[in-house]
């Protein structure tokens, strides 16, 4: 495993997380790694959506994966001299035996691995999996459709979600660990301040410390939401468990490989 309390400690100027143009990111990854040279970082990590069991535009199919792993051993062999480069994935947490833990990805040569949740069991139908990421307006839709509008569901399916990937394994890093947080408060203002959310995020974050994990400050929604995942309010309590820590920002644009990052390490460093 990548010693990523070395790497943070060194230098300001890294990001583990990625996206590429095997799954849903912007640019070619030559273009990344470009940016990332001319604002001096000396760690970059790819980490693309991984392949998943349902049907998803987001993410990258399994055909693509060596492609994938080919590009990153060019880009090496290109920049090596001037940044070091990592292999990863981001891997979705489907449901038991579904998820970063499972043969397949176990198998796959990677640096590390980032294990998230962008699907839950849908309400009407729960052999149905319905991603309850990206944009506010789609949420608001498939929140009718599909859960009844029952946002209290919703929370607690994702944390659930959560949880047991938590407990299954076979990933380094958590990735935007409250994420659900930003849809769900735009759709039931301050729920995300009610005592019941709150302790579902505690009973994460100490799951995630039983487990020896690192947390990612994700920093993709600061500057058009002033919203880090996890939420500013809990970055006491990372402080306070010595959590180990990378700030990363969810790049899907090379411009925006470093948005976000130095205000969350600042706002962590004086807490």
């Amino acid at each position: 495993m990548i010693d990523f309390k070395h790497i943070t400690r060194e230098t300001d100027l890294y990001n583990f997380h990625t996206h590429t143009q095997f799954c849903d990111g912007h640019a070619p990854m030559e273009e990344f790694v470009v940016e990332a040279i001319t604002q001096g970082f000396s760690h970059l990590g790819f980490s693309p959506h991984s392949p998943i069991s349902v049907e998803s535009p987001c993410n990258m199919s399994r055909e693509s994966v060596q492609d994938y792993f080919n590009e990153i051993e060019r880009l090496r062999k290109a920049y090596g001299d001037r940044i070091r480069l990592y292999t990863s994935m981001e891997i979705d947490y489907v449901s038991a035996g579904d998820g970063p833990a499972s043969d397949y990805f176990q198998q796959l040569p990677l640096d590390y691995r980032i294990g998230s949740v962008h699907f839950i069991p849908s309400l009407v139908d729960p052999t149905e999996m319905v991603d309850i990421d990206g944009q506010f307006q789609a949420f608001k839709v498939r929140m009718g459709k599909y859960f009844n509008d029952d946002i209290e569901y919703v929370v607690k399916k994702f944390f659930s979600q959560m949880m047991a990937m938590v407990d299954e394994g076979g990933f380094d890093i958590v990735g935007h660990m409250d994420k659900i947080g930003f849809n769900a408060s735009q759709f039931h203002r301050d729920i995300d301040e009610e005592p019941w959310y709150d302790k579902l995020v505690i009973d994460l974050f100490e799951n995630i410390m039983d487990h020896h994990l690192v947390i990612e400050i994700n920093t993709k929604a600061w500057l058009q939401r002033n919203r880090f995942y996890p939420n500013l309010k809990y970055f006491g309590m990372l402080k306070h468990y010595n959590a180990p820590v990378v700030v990363n920002s969810d790049t899907h644009y090379p411009t925006l490989i470093n948005s976000g990052r130095l205000e969350a390490i600042k706002l962590l460093n004086v807490l």
